[in-house]
C-alpha cells in the first residue's frame, strides 16, 4: 500500500515557519519523527517513509504554492498512488487556531495551492487537512497575515496541532480516512 502525503507550502527562508507553510512543517515534524530526510527531486523535495507495512511518499512541492498541484499529479502519477491514497496538508483561514479538519473532498475556499491542485487533477474529492489558522487581520492584510510568522503566544497550540497531523497521517495509512475521521474532527485544541 502505497500513500502520497502532500505538504503545502512555499520554498525560500521568507516563508520558513510562516502560516502558510504550515503543510512543510508538518512534514518536516513526521519526518524526522521516522528517521528519515528530505531529498530534491523532480517539483518536489521528497521523503519516502515505510510504515507498519505502507509507504508514505511525503512530498514537499518546490512549484510555489500557485503551482502545487503540478507536483501533486505528477508524483501521483509517477508511483501510481490513487487519488483516496492521498492526503493534502493545507492551512486555513476558515477556521480558527484551535481547530484541524480532516475532509474526504471540499472546495480549494480561495486557496492558491489548493486550487492548483484541483485544476491538475480534474476534481476536488481529494483528502485533506485542513489546518486551522484564524482570520485574525485587518482589512486588506490577509496575504501579509498568511505569509506571516506564527505570533508567540500561538506556538504551544501550533506544536499541538502539528503533532495531531502526525498521528492524523498514520491514522489515515493505516485504519483509512473514515476512522481517522472520526478520531480528528471534535478534538479542539486550547486557546
Amino acid at each position: 500500500m502505497k500513500f502520497l502525503i502532500v505538504g503545502l507550502g512555499n520554498i525560500g527562508p521568507e516563508y520558513v515557519e510562516t502560516r502558510h507553510n504550515i503543510g512543510f512543517d508538518v512534514l518536516e515534524v513526521f519526518a524526522n519523527k521516522h528517521q528519515s530526510k528530505f531529498t530534491n527531486d523532480r517539483l518536489a523535495d521528497i521523503c519516502e517513509v515505510k510504515f507498519k507495512g505502507r509507504i508514505l511518499l511525503l512530498i514537499k512541492p518546490t512549484t510555489y504554492m500557485n503551482l502545487s498541484g503540478k507536483a501533486f499529479k505528477y508524483w501521483m502519477d509517477k508511483e501510481k498512488i490513487s487519488i483516496e491514497n492521498t492526503l493534502t496538508i493545507v492551512d486555513d483561514l476558515a477556521f480558527p487556531l484551535n481547530v484541524l479538519k480532516v475532509r474526504a473532498s471540499g472546495s480549494d475556499a480561495g486557496h492558491n495551492g489548493l486550487k492548483s491542485i484541483q485544476e491538475s487533477i480534474g476534481t476536488n474529492a481529494y483528502p485533506k487537512i485542513r489546518f486551522g489558522i484564524g482570520n485574525n487581520f485587518p482589512k486588506g492584510k490577509q496575504v501579509d497575515y498568511v505569509l506571516g510568522r506564527w505570533k508567540d503566544d500561538e506556538i504551544p497550540i501550533v506544536n499541538e496541532k502539528v503533532a495531531a497531523c502526525v498521528e492524523i497521517i498514520e491514522n489515515f495509512a493505516t485504519i483509512g480516512l473514515e476512522r481517522t475521521m472520526n478520531l480528528a474532527n471534535n478534538k479542539k485544541f486550547d486557546n
